[in-house]
This record gives C-alpha cells, sequence and structure tokens, in this order.
C-alpha cells in the first residue's frame, strides 16, 4: 500500500524580496527559499507550496494580500497563464535593473576575473510588437485555466490554437491577443482558427500524433514584408488549397505564404520541404543598406531593432581596420559576418546548421561582398588547430554561441591560436561567465555591454570584449 502523500501547507503574510532565474521571485520563510513565480519585490502574498527540498521549496500566489508599490498591471489577458512573459508586471526601468545584475552576478560569481566598469544595459526602444517571428501550435486538446474549470461550463469542443503549456506538451493555451508581435499575427491565426472550426479540419492531437491544421509561423521584418508558413500533418491537397486560398484574399499584406506538408513525429520543419502558395521564399531585413534574405528555415534575432543595437556593438568593440582577418563562429545566417566585412579584410564564419550557411553565402552575394567564406559543421571539428594553420591566425574572434556556451575543445583550439581580441556575444551569462574563466589566463576583459533583446522576460544577451594580455 503506497503512503499517502503529505499535504504541502498554505503561508500567508510572506513577503517577496527579489527576483531570481527562470523568471522566478524570491521570498524567505524560516530561512529558507521560496520560489515564486509572478511575484514582485514588496508584494505581500499567500502562497500554496507545491514541492518541498531540503534547501529550498517551490509554489505559487493564492492571493496577493498587499501588492508591491512597484506592481504593474500587466497588458496580456493571458498573463500567469502563458508563462511566456513572466515580467510584464514589473515596470522596465526595473526589468533593465534586474538584467543588469543578472549580468554582474554572473561574471563576479562564476568567471571570478577581473573586471571593467560594465555599461548600462541598452534597453530595447519598442517593449510591445518587438519579435519578428512567432510560432504557434494547433491542437485538440484545449488548456482550461482555472476559471474555466471553477465556471462549471462543459468544454466539449476544445480546439485551439496558441502557445505549448509548460509541463504538458500536449495543451495549448488559446490565445487570443498575443502582444508580442504585430497585430497581424494575432489576426491570420484567429482567422485560420475560426476556418478550421467553421469547415469541421481536425485540430492536431499531439498525443496521437494526427490532424490537420498543425503548426504556423509567422515572420513580420522591418522592412515590411510578412511571412506566413502554415504547417498540415495531412497532405488533403484539397483542405490546404481551400484554407490557403482564404487566407490569400483575407490578407493580401502577406508577401509569402509558404505550407509544409508534416506528417512526421516532431514538429520542426528543417527537414521538410517548403511549398510556395504566394510570393517569394523568404523576407528580407535591412541594416545600414545590407539586405538580409530570411527564408522559413533561417535563423534571425527575433528583435530585429534591438539586433542592430547588438552587432553595433560587436563591431566596435572587434575594432576593425579593414586590415583584419576575423573569425566569425557560431555565425548562423553570417549576419554579423557581413555586418562587419566592409570593416575587415577577411571574415570566414563557421556554423553547424547547412542551411544556415547555404544563407550566409547568398546573404554576402546578394550585397556584393567578396570577402568571406563560410563552412558548415560542428564547431569543435571544423574549428582545429589544422583549420587555422590552413586559413590563417585570425587577428579577431567573434563568437556568438548556443545557451550551453562552447565546447572546451573550441575554447582550447582559440587559446592556441591567440587572436589579439575576442568579442564573445552571449545569450547566457552563466556559460558566458564560465568560458571568461576558461580565457582568463590568456585574455583580459575590457569591455562589458549588457542588451536587452526581450523585454518582460528574464533574458538578456551580454557582448564582452577580451584583450591578449601582454
Amino acid at each position: 500500500m503506497s503512503r499517502k502523500r503529505k499535504e504541502l501547507p498554505t503561508l500567508e503574510g510572506v513577503e517577496i524580496s527579489a527576483v531570481a532565474a527562470e523568471g522566478n521571485s524570491i521570498a524567505r520563510v524560516d530561512d529558507k527559499v521560496v520560489f515564486i513565480p509572478y511575484g514582485a519585490p514588496g508584494d505581500k502574498v499567500t502562497v500554496k507550496i507545491d514541492r518541498k527540498k531540503s534547501r529550498y521549496s517551490e509554489g505559487h500566489i493564492v492571493e496577493i494580500e498587499q501588492p508591491s508599490t512597484i506592481r504593474i498591471a500587466p497588458l496580456c489577458e493571458h498573463f500567469g497563464t502563458c508563462g511566456g512573459c513572466k515580467w510584464q508586471h514589473l515596470p522596465y526601468e526595473f526589468q533593465l535593473e534586474c538584467k543588469q545584475q543578472q549580468v554582474i552576478d554572473a561574471l563576479e560569481r562564476i568567471a571570478k576575473v577581473e573586471l571593467p566598469e560594465i555599461s548600462p544595459i541598452l534597453g530595447s526602444e519598442r517593449i510591445w510588437e518587438y519579435r519578428n517571428k512567432m510560432e504557434y501550435t494547433f491542437s485538440n486538446k484545449k488548456w482550461l485555466t482555472f476559471e474555466q474549470l471553477r465556471s462549471g461550463e462543459e468544454f466539449p469542443k476544445r480546439d485551439a490554437a496558441g502557445f505549448h503549456i509548460s509541463g504538458a506538451f500536449d495543451k495549448v493555451l488559446d490565445i487570443n491577443r498575443c502582444w508580442l508581435q504585430d497585430d497581424i499575427s494575432n489576426r491570420i491565426r484567429n482567422f485560420i482558427k475560426r476556418f478550421g472550426i467553421e469547415h469541421g479540419y481536425s485540430f492536431y492531437d499531439l498525443k496521437a500524433q494526427h490532424g490537420f491544421l498543425r503548426t504556423l509561423m509567422i515572420r513580420i521584418s522591418s522592412t515590411g514584408g510578412i511571412m506566413a508558413v502554415m504547417v498540415f500533418g495531412e497532405a488533403d491537397e484539397l483542405k490546404i488549397s481551400e484554407l490557403l486560398g482564404a487566407v490569400e484574399n483575407e490578407f493580401p499584406e502577406i508577401t509569402s505564404l509558404l505550407y509544409v506538408i508534416n506528417t512526421k513525429v516532431n514538429d520542426t520543419i528543417g527537414d521538410q520541404e517548403i511549398l510556395i502558395r504566394k510570393g517569394k521564399p523568404y523576407i528580407e531585413e535591412e541594416m545600414e543598406g545590407l539586405k538580409f534574405r530570411v527564408g522559413a528555415k533561417s535563423f534571425y534575432q527575433t528583435n530585429s531593432r534591438q539586433a542592430y543595437e547588438l552587432y553595433k556593438v560587436a563591431r566596435e568593440f572587434a575594432d576593425l581596420t579593414g586590415k583584419e582577418l576575423v573569425y566569425d563562429l557560431y555565425t548562423g545566417t553570417g549576419t554579423i559576418a557581413n555586418f562587419v566585412a566592409r570593416k575587415a579584410h577577411k571574415v570566414i564564419g563557421i556554423e553547424y546548421v547547412e542551411d544556415a550557411i547555404a544563407d550566409a553565402k547568398l546573404n554576402s552575394e546578394v550585397n556584393g561582398i567578396g570577402n568571406t567564406l563560410f563552412y558548415a559543421g560542428d564547431m569543435k571539428d571544423v574549428l582545429t588547430d589544422e583549420f587555422v594553420r590552413e586559413h590563417g591566425v585570425p587577428d579577431v574572434m567573434i563568437v556568438d554561441p548556443p545557451r550551453a556556451g562552447m565546447h572546451e575543445d573550441v575554447v582550447d583550439v582559440i587559446k592556441r591560436a591567440k587572436p589579439r581580441r575576442i568579442v564573445y556575444v552571449s545569450c547566457n551569462p552563466a556559460t558566458q561567465a564560465r568560458d571568461l574563466a576558461l580565457l582568463d589566463e590568456l585574455y583580459r576583459v575590457t569591455r562589458v555591454q549588457p542588451v536587452d533583446m526581450f523585454p518582460h522576460t528574464q533574458h538578456v544577451e551580454n557582448v564582452v570584449r577580451l584583450d591578449l594580455r601582454d
């Protein structure tokens, strides 16, 4: 006979003291830390403990007894359920302070290297409708909120179009309006959902792995291009034509209407054929007269305007004179490589994804840039001592790795190559700090510039300049 699980307590009068990692807030109860989402420093709350460990607990707010003086009303009706923008209830200036401190804490506590004064974080000019890319999921298992469950109402039809619920892969929160992208994104998604319901189309069953309407990706470029990529889970050409024709008629402003038939288990479309209903297979972004083609599979920073600010910082830190050989590691679609190429003698970009490298080469060609070379492959396999001997020791390295940071083999090759300068662009200050510690014997940190790419989330980018020690 199994032991009955002990009921965890509900605590009253808990005071939120600070914000923490993963968008949580922190309180202390009986000298133990409690992590609580959606809290604001200064809130006095009633908390239900959901999980108890020896060193910490996790809980959720049942009632705000006394709101913090800094707490503001969140703009989004889905706040607290969606989970995508956990800091909407915090003023943007305070969000920036928290992100600045996040960078400082990572560099001081993890890297433990000598640091210059850290520059004030560059905030995003737009804090709403700033994303150029959104992805939505269609599901026949709509997530029911606590309010809906308590209402006693029956929900026999649970078709939804929105975002996955954290911890419940087969449940999707039906989204009315998301404020992270231009409102046309909401109108397209809601139109397709209504059209599907009215015409009896099946919404995807994420557990059983079948259904007609599967996912939707919308890209909106700073130059005015709008791309909609509809992914179908069944190859029903009649229904596909019927739906896409309706979308085309309803939204003539869509410049690239594309679709995919994906009948495999996972949602990724990197290995799928992109089919064209209308327009070109790409939209274009623009920076300082350079044009970057962005296709359905392309990676491009999701905050276009702030990406420009980020790349300007990277270029400034690189301090190029026109004579340098530059390696751009984790180059993606070559945006940084092409952005700095005018000020360098030669730029060599390396990236794991072959499609991204194809885009990088195309972007060089489109912009008449002839001093770039691009190579595809796993970074630790491509960037070797032999590669450096063949292509030359770089004067400057720009690295922009994924959240996990750089592989130790890559760090070792960099240390043996000894470029005069390294510009490290990171989306994860913690792993960046770890890598800075590995480089510290040869390099000193001379510049640090945090950049906010994602308002209302805990994520922060950070750019560090390292110079070879004398």
